[in-house]
């Protein structure tokens, strides 16, 4: 199983990629560029391609995530042509470093009106990807239910993908807090879940996993991370969503708090304990 977390780029993307392979991950997430901002990097090909082969060298995996800012449903068309050319630049850094994707969050609506939230996704999708030839895709990631409460459904993110020119080069990112905080998810229905998801057609493009727990209960339409087991959801739920045979080879991705010591080394073997159910490996909610 491809195990990891998110890893600083303050050493560059082969930095990034020595760190993860330091702490035992054999996947890993990064941002692009600044998390905060939107602008064009002009990034360094060099270390790039140097990420790019360091990863296939060593049986990495990794995925980009672009800014907090970045809405898909943005409705000024200055700022949707300024998100267009800020994604295609995540999307260059990506293909350059070897990784799957980028993953973004699925859009909100100012306003409350999600039907023209939709299809301003769409345009905006359709615009950014008409052109791109890379091996790169978008990795559209479900929302935990803040404001519009867009992007929580399963039925949302197939169908926005199904409505794109080239649905193709859409893959999805699910995140288990935000499932878990929308009520999608709700730690004792995941064999339901998995079912829908078979049906719908979503595992066939799914890409990564964000694994993180939750501060808050089910159907809070709160996004707050909590370390692995140390949340709402819990090591049994955990064990079980784990152990879904269509995850065997996504890289899950820790987007937990990490540690004052040792960063994410110890939560990694966790999630492996938790995949392979072994002994001892509930005793930390005991």
């Amino acid at each position: 199983m491809f195990v990891g977390c998110h890893v600083s780029i303050r050493n560059g993307y082969l930095g990034a990629a020595k760190t993860a392979f330091a702490i035992g991950a054999n996947s890993f997430q990064y941002f692009p560029k600044n998390p905060r901002s939107m602008g064009v990097k002009a990034f360094d090909a060099k270390d790039a391609e140097a990420c790019r082969r360091f990863a296939q060298e060593r049986g990495l995996v990794s995925i980009g995530h672009t800014s907090y800012p970045t809405n898909l449903a943005v409705d000024e068309e200055d700022m949707r042509e300024r998100t267009v050319k800020h994604l295609r630049n995540d999307l260059e850094i990506a293909e350059a470093c070897g990784s799957l994707g980028v993953v973004v969050h699925f859009g909100h609506a100012k306003g409350g009106e999600p039907l023209e939230g939709y299809k301003r996704m769409i345009r905006l999708l359709d615009e950014l990807l008409h052109d791109w030839r890379g091996e790169a895709k978008i990795l559209l990631e479900n929302n935990a239910g803040q404001g519009s409460r867009m992007g929580t459904t399963i039925e949302e993110l197939v169908q926005v993908r199904s409505l794109l020119a080239a649905p193709d080069r859409v893959g999805f990112c699910l995140d288990t807090c935000h499932a878990f905080a929308s009520g999608l998810w709700r730690g004792s229905n995941w064999k339901e879940v998995a079912a829908h998801m078979r049906s719908s057609g979503y595992f066939s493009s799914l890409a990564a996993v964000h694994l993180n727990d939750s501060v808050y209960p089910s159907g809070s339409f709160r996004d707050r991370h909590a370390p692995v087991g140390r949340g709402e959801i819990g090591l049994e739920a955990f064990s079980e969503f784990l152990q879904t045979p269509e995850l065997a080879e996504v890289p899950i991705i820790l987007e937990t708090p990490a540690p004052a010591i040792g960063g994410h080394r110890e939560e990694i073997l966790l999630v492996r304990k938790l995949a392979d159910r072994q002994e001892g490996v509930f005793d930390l909610e005991k």
